[in-house]
């Protein structure tokens, strides 16, 4: 009678039963439900900050061709490449929007 009590609790600690791999897979669903909506909510911001760092850098360059043209401003952001920028594109793939005669550069409207 030991030796079967024995054997069954051999058995038992040598692999997982249903339940307790039904309970794990319960606990990473619950950690997934919990996790993705915060990567997407951050995915939205660091998109956001891309812009706005490509905004502030085309700003820039567009001050310096002024200084490079003797105070003349671009007619159109396509003149500052590939001489002072590589893209003058958002992080969604549009392009930016450009004042000419205030040499203005912001990121164009969400729709």
């Amino acid at each position: 009678m030991i030796k079967t009590f024995h054997k069954l609790i051999l058995a038992s600690e040598k692999a997982f039963t249903l339940i307790e791999m039904m309970i794990v897979l319960f606990i990473i669903s619950i950690l997934l439900l919990i996790a993705v909506p915060n990567m997407t909510k951050s995915n939205d911001v660091v998109q956001e900050k891309s812009t706005e760092a490509t905004v502030q850098l085309v700003q820039g360059q567009v001050a310096a061709y002024q200084t490079n043209h003797n105070g003349e401003l671009p007619d159109n952001l396509e003149e500052l490449v590939p001489e002072y920028v590589s893209s003058i594109t958002a992080s969604n793939g549009k392009p930016l929007v450009y004042n000419a005669t205030t040499g203005e550069v912001r990121a164009p409207a969400d729709e």
